[in-house]
């Protein structure tokens, strides 16, 4: 068979749409693979056995739950850890909500001098990097008397510039037919803002509590710098602090890794369905 016989026969078997499905789905398999591939270590770690398992292929020759246990035994405060962590984390996603999209809604939605140029400001910081502003954050957090405090890890993300920005878009595409009639019913700024805007952007709102959420959950630098007691670690704190001055197991890192990493991952399966695209204007009649 000549070369342009088989390039023919190449190009005639990839045109058909089965060929090219399988083909796709083959692609999309190596790619996740890939990505997951980090994932499945750290769990294949979290259950080995002998020490000496640690480096070898990821599949436990021993799989044992034991490691788990073992985080528990050796730090009395993990349980500590994790409930810090729920409650830093859900504060935060509640606060960053309620101001981001108070901040949107009045640049979405109202007309003042200043206001693009306003939102231009907001934007630009995204460009400013965390390591920029933590040392200017840490001096209004110590005169504030929130070192060594919940609020005080909380502090830098009561708003974001992404935040505001995210909402800020799924307010303009909020139909004007629904704010007229509220404003006809005399519904006042603040009632349009929590009985319209709220419930009509809500995949927005999910999409940005889980950014929140996997931020505040994961955060690792503010909180080393914000508190210096035990009692007051969060998870990824407690986690490194697994790793012993003279010994370092990493099973039990890695048994902590993934008790760390687990409620994200389950939070995202249980609210991927809700960020979806809603229609807003269903509640307005042609």
């Amino acid at each position: 068979m000549s070369s342009a016989a088989r390039v023919g026969f190449w190009r005639s078997l990839w045109a058909r749409p089965a060929v090219r499905l399988t083909g796709l789905y083959l692609l999309l398999g190596v790619i996740a693979i890939a990505m997951l591939f980090p994932l499945l270590w750290l769990i294949g770690t979290a259950l080995k056995g002998p020490l000496e398992e640690v480096f070898s292929l990821p599949i436990p020759q021993q799989p044992t739950l034991n490691n788990f246990v073992k985080v528990w035994q050796t730090d009395r405060n993990f349980g500590r850890y994790i409930f810090n962590s729920v409650l830093v984390a859900v504060l935060t996603v509640v606060l960053n909500l309620t101001f981001c999209s108070l901040a949107a809604y009045p640049l979405a939605r109202l007309d003042f001098r200043g206001r693009d140029a306003l939102f231009a400001t907001i934007i630009a910081t995204i460009a400013i990097p965390f390591q920029i502003v933590a040392i200017p954050l840490y001096v209004l957090t110590v005169q504030l008397n929130l070192r060594n405090t919940y609020f005080g890890i909380i502090f830098p993300y009561l708003a974001s510039a992404f935040g505001i920005f995210l909402l800020r878009q799924a307010f303009q595409g909020v139909p004007k037919e629904l704010e007229e009639a509220a404003r006809i019913d005399g519904c006042s700024e603040l009632g349009l803002w929590w009985h319209i805007m709220l419930p009509a952007v809500r995949p927005a709102l999910i999409t940005l509590a889980i950014f929140v959420f996997i931020g505040s959950w994961s955060d690792f630098y503010w909180p080393l710098i914000a508190v210096d007691r035990p009692e007051l670690y969060t998870l990824p704190l407690g986690v490194a602090k697994l790793a012993g001055t003279f010994t370092l197991d990493w099973r039990l890192i890695a048994a902590g890794s993934v008790l760390s990493v687990a409620p994200v991952l389950l939070l995202f399966v249980f609210v991927q369905r809700y960020i979806i695209p809603t229609e807003t204007g269903s509640g307005v009649k042609g």
